[in-house]
């Protein structure tokens, strides 16, 4: 088949392009009565984004220096509304305790939660429970008066065990490069789970409900959702090429929410697209940056800046940068090689008080990206204010 070929040739490339390799076989998006109430946002009006986020991922941590915080994150929650003046929270990652803790201390500052558990790597029973349990959370805050939308997971066919060939994310990546793929079978599998995972989402939580799907690969049927998400990361260098890209996401007569979007910060990084953190070579101790990257945050913030000002142009119903934080990739300015953060899409770098030390320290400052994502979210924020006369 012509497409599996294009994915045998993808060794080596930008995850966009070995995704476009799979498009022709996606499962079909139907249109369905979910989410009518909200059809009148789907993208067409022009009004600017409705939701202005940024992706906040929890975890346990890498290192006993990044292990999970309950008194940093409601640091960063505060940063996020009051720095970022972003009003919308992605929550995401695994761990129900700590998932929940952070979309209760969002709800708390007034921020709207898009709440995404994305538990990996782990048995499919185990994963939808997970699901399940946060759902049964997010109810109860919507109940509460939080504005929450809850999405039941984040790109499936890599995240999930079974869908595709290999036990972990990085086997799956290597068996869709080297074109090891039945696709035809790992999109009924993926249509499957996602219908499984879209029926617990519906049985715990009565408020709108997504998905996180990456670009052409991830076609879920959205008759089963509220809202359609994408995670987005293509390259043009004419605004007009994204228009003409996301209105294709518009055609449900859905609201379109940008789930994840961003680059790297060194020059080149846009056009790596979602690969853009292939330049690590972790088969070294510690890991090593590979070949001669420029570090670039310019880079980064243009590319981010003017995709929020395509989103808003558009009036989508949502975008959430990705991401807030990678505190396992920190900054080593002062040696290159060593300078994980320039492979993480991160608008803030993480400086430890004692670089390579596991159990270091450490905080974050703003990188240019954070700036541009500010500087937008708040002149979007005092435009939408009551009495705002231009």
């Amino acid at each position: 088949m012509e497409e599996t070929k294009g994915i045998k040739q993808a060794q080596g490339i930008s995850r966009a392009r070995f995704l476009a390799g799979a498009a022709a076989v996606g499962v079909a998006g139907a249109v369905g009565p979910a989410g009518q109430a909200l059809a009148a946002e789907a993208g067409h009006g022009g009004r600017g984004l409705r939701r202005q986020g940024v992706v906040y991922t929890v975890g346990a941590g890498e290192t006993p220096g990044t292990a999970w915080s309950a008194r940093r994150m409601r640091a960063d929650v505060r940063a996020i509304r009051d720095a970022l003046h972003a009003d919308t929270i992605d929550v995401t990652g695994d761990g129900v305790e700590r998932l929940t803790a952070t979309a209760a201390e969002a709800a708390e500052r007034g921020l709207h939660i898009w709440l995404q558990p994305t538990l990996g790597d782990a048995p499919q029973r185990d994963i939808l429970e997970h699901l399940a349990e946060t759902g049964r959370f997010a109810e109860r805050l919507r109940r509460q008066g939080a504005s929450v939308d809850l999405s039941v997971g984040c790109e499936f066919w890599l995240f999930v065990p079974g869908i595709l060939p290999g036990e972990t994310v990085l086997e799956r990546i290597r068996h869709l490069q080297n074109g090891t793929v039945d696709w035809p079978r790992a999109l009924r599998r993926l249509a499957e789970f996602t219908a499984k995972a879209a029926k617990v989402g519906r049985s715990v939580f009565h408020g709108n409900l997504s998905y996180a799907a990456a670009q052409s690969i991830d076609d879920p049927d959205w008759g089963l959702f509220d809202i359609v998400g994408i995670d987005y990361y293509s390259y043009f260098e004419k605004r007009s090429d994204h228009v003409r890209e996301l209105k294709r996401y518009l055609r449900w007569g859905k609201p379109l929410a940008i789930t994840e979007f961003g680059t790297c910060a060194y020059a080149g990084a846009p056009e790596t697209g979602g690969m853009g953190w292939d330049i690590v070579d972790y088969d070294q101790e510690p890991p090593e940056i590979k070949g001669d990257p420029v570090r670039s945050e310019r880079v980064q913030a243009d590319y981010v800046g003017e995709l929020l000002d395509v989103f808003d142009s558009m009036g989508l119903y949502a975008a959430m940068a990705f991401e807030f934080l990678s505190p396992d990739a920190p900054h080593r300015p002062d040696e290159p090689r060593l300078d994980l953060d320039i492979a993480t899409y991160a608008i803030t770098k993480v400086i430890q008080d004692r670089p390579g030390d596991p159990a270091s320290g450490w905080h974050w400052e703003p990188k240019e990206a954070f700036h541009a994502v500010a500087r937008r979210y708040a002149r979007r924020a005092r435009s939408a204010s009551p009495g705002h006369h231009g």
